[in-house]
């Protein structure tokens, strides 16, 4: 989780932007969203955008997903939609554990107030991952059409399918 070096990313993106030679560079984060936000209001000035994952619409299944809930993650959403600073929404479909179906309403509703944003569905994979989730199958495009055709009938415009399945 590249925020938790919030000052190494502070460091590197203002040396970055004030470069003669890399300035043009754009300055994405790949996070988990769980950054505080007084921590992303000091980022925003010298990052050009972040890419969010949602692992859960329910709190309790993120908890169980990440051993934290996503209420922190929704709120970095949140601002950093409203700061133009949202580059991606990022989706991962885990086939048997995935709650976006069952709450479609309201994720779509939530991804709707975010604006036009990107909405990337990924494909869990064991690859890497350890303890009872290496256990878990990986996700196939007919885990993953569902959620994106759910996600396009409530106007959701932007869906990102996975390039790759493992």
């Amino acid at each position: 989780e590249a925020t938790t070096q919030l000052p190494f990313l502070l460091e590197l993106f203002s040396t970055l932007k004030a470069s003669k030679t890399l300035g043009h560079l754009t300055c994405l984060v790949d996070s988990n969203g769980m950054l505080s936000e007084t921590g992303w209001h000091k980022l925003m000035p010298v990052c050009d955008g972040t890419m969010i994952d949602l692992k859960a619409w329910d709190s309790t299944l993120h908890r169980f997903l990440t051993a934290r809930d996503n209420v922190q993650v929704k709120a970095s959403l949140r601002l950093l939609a409203a700061h133009k600073k949202l580059t991606e929404l990022r989706l991962l479909v885990i086939p048997e554990h995935s709650d976006y179906l069952q709450h479609i309403d309201a994720l779509a509703a939530f991804i709707h107030t975010l604006g036009d944003v990107p909405v990337r569905l990924n494909a869990f994979h064991a690859h890497g991952v350890y303890g009872e989730a290496k256990q878990w199958r990986s996700a196939t495009a007919q885990d993953v059409e569902p959620l994106a055709q759910a996600l396009e009938m409530r106007g959701i415009k932007n869906v990102i399918l996975p390039s790759l399945y493992l």
